[in-house]
């Protein structure tokens, strides 16, 4: 089982002149294999750094990360990322972009093809294999994105704000797109967004983050992510559960914004 478990991380950064800020503070739980985790919280509350903790981009002061059995102490091929910008090489093709990894790996090239058509009509983008890159929307290059992650076949993605550039529209057929490849892979997700609505919708478990020192503050579990496969978004966000989550989680998040800019200003 391929189990990620946190035990006690404790995160502090010091700056330049000297000043220790503490970023993460005592973070522990256990995201099991197969479940989709959305963590929403105040600016500044640690996410993104939980996320690069998890990707192996930084590591840890105190406590320990495990991924299945193994410590993270570094990036590795489990573990896939997916950005806000997708980080794509814009001069290459969609083809090229998705089978990157692969090609580092030297992996068979006529299994890379057949792999690379697979995932771009999982993505919906069957027919722009050729296309260059910067020629697509904003959209379209997170599609990119993710199946750029995805045919490397990571045990977990780890997904910072990947939806936040996108316009409306888009969003909502993207955050579609994740319920559908987390449900059709059975692949472990762990999403950081600043959306409330979002969290509530793809998150199957919900973590709300207590402002620095980053902690858990409060964890749901919810059922609009397994009502997303055959519902339309639209619908759910009228749902009575939804709006009220929201309002819940909008007031919780808004108090603790106003508590950071009194002791700011005190």
């Amino acid at each position: 089982m391929s189990d990620l478990i946190a035990d006690a991380i404790d995160m502090t950064f010091t700056t330049p002149n000297g000043d220790v800020v503490r970023a993460l503070k005592n973070v522990s739980f256990t995201l099991k294999e197969g479940e989709l985790l959305s963590v929403l919280g105040p600016s500044g509350c640690g996410k993104t750094t939980l996320l690069n903790l998890i990707a192996g981009f930084l590591r840890p002061t105190g406590g320990l990360l495990t991924l299945g059995d193994q410590e993270i102490d570094g990036p590795g091929v489990e573990r896939g990322m997916v950005f806000q910008q997708g980080a794509l090489f814009e001069w290459l093709t969609v083809s090229e972009n998705v089978d990157f990894g692969l090609r580092m790996k030297n992996a068979n090239k006529k299994e890379t093809a057949r792999k690379v058509e697979e995932w771009l009509e999982i993505v919906g983008l069957q027919g722009f294999g050729d296309t260059p890159t910067y020629q697509l929307s904003g959209g379209m290059q997170q599609r990119v994105a993710l199946a750029r992650c995805l045919i490397n076949d990571p045990d977990l993605i780890l997904m910072d704000e990947p939806l936040g550039a996108l316009d409306a529209l888009t969003r909502e057929k993207m955050q579609s797109l994740v319920l559908k490849i987390w449900k059709e892979t059975g692949k472990t997700i762990m999403i950081i967004t600043h959306s409330v609505e979002e969290a509530l919708l793809l998150g199957e478990r919900l973590f709300v983050m207590a402002p620095r020192p980053g902690r858990l503050h409060k964890e749901y579990s919810l059922p609009f992510a397994e009502l997303g496969l055959e519902q339309d978004p639209r619908d759910i966000k009228n749902n009575s559960e939804f709006a009220q989550t929201r309002e819940e989680i909008l007031s919780m998040i808004w108090n603790m914004e106003e508590e950071i800019m009194g002791t700011a200003s005190s």
